[in-house]
């Protein structure tokens, strides 16, 4: 790390759009964070809480690096994700704007992570990134499923996966590769192949985590009560006003 590099610390953003939070916070070799309401995402941060004492569920199910802006003005990312798309699968390691992380239905919470990364190590960790998308290393379902086995018997946790194959990552371990060849470790102690998204938000190397925080539902809706609240009342007020004036 450069003698400046960030110490751990949590930048708390709020009231910003998916697209606003990271228009501001996405660089160049920096760490995404996200989380969804669908069924995987749901499994794995059940998974993820035997990572915590109290058992709570993990916050995360998704990490990806930040690429930059490219020659079509878009900012790009690259990922180990499943993706389903009009009659085509990709399925590995790839290449995506970042405006697929502006849908806030699918991504309901973000957080990007920044390490303080030389120019040389960004560098080496988007060419490494970059022979992964080439060579099409695949996404692993089978590798996480080894993660989610050694997650119930943590003795499994710094051996290798059971379920390892060549040439394949799935999301989280796709990030740790990276930056294991950079020369920074995420999770110490932990097999690269049995990272979770919940490991890389916790790392011991010092950064930065800037954290995009919704209101709760239930502000909103105590907000929306209110709102009506005051209609009703100026509505009631003003049938008086005109009954009064008749």
């Amino acid at each position: 790390m450069p003698p400046d590099a960030p110490q751990n610390q949590t930048v708390i953003i709020t009231g910003l759009s998916n697209r606003e939070f990271l228009e501001r916070h996405a660089q160049p070799g920096r760490v995404g964070l996200s989380v969804g309401e669908t069924l995987v995402d749901k499994m794995i941060c059940r998974a993820e809480r035997h990572l915590d004492e109290q058992e709570r569920w993990g916050t995360w199910s998704h990490a990806f690096i930040f690429e930059g802006v490219r020659a079509d003005g878009h900012h790009w990312v690259i990922e180990s994700d499943l993706q389903f798309l009009r009659k085509h699968i990709q399925l590995g390691v790839q290449e995506n704007r970042i405006t697929k992380y502006f849908d806030e239905e699918l991504y309901t919470t973000l957080a990007v992570l920044d390490f303080g990364l030389s120019e040389t190590q960004t560098a080496n960790l988007l060419r490494e990134g970059l022979e992964l998308v080439a060579t099409r290393a695949r996404y692993s379902l089978r590798e996480l499923v080894g993660t989610l086995i050694a997650l119930r018997h943590p003795c499994l946790r710094g051996r290798e996966n059971l379920l390892s194959r060549e040439r394949s990552l799935f999301c989280s371990a796709f990030v740790q590769n990276l930056f294991l060849k950079t020369g920074l470790d995420l999770a110490p102690g932990v097999d690269q192949k049995h990272t979770t998204p919940e490991d890389i938000f916790r790392t011991p190397v010092p950064h930065v985590t800037y954290l995009l925080q919704r209101e709760p539902a239930c502000g909103k809706l105590d907000e929306l009560k209110t709102r009506l609240r005051r209609q009703v009342r100026a509505r009631i007020g003003h049938l008086k006003r005109r009954v009064g004036h008749h």
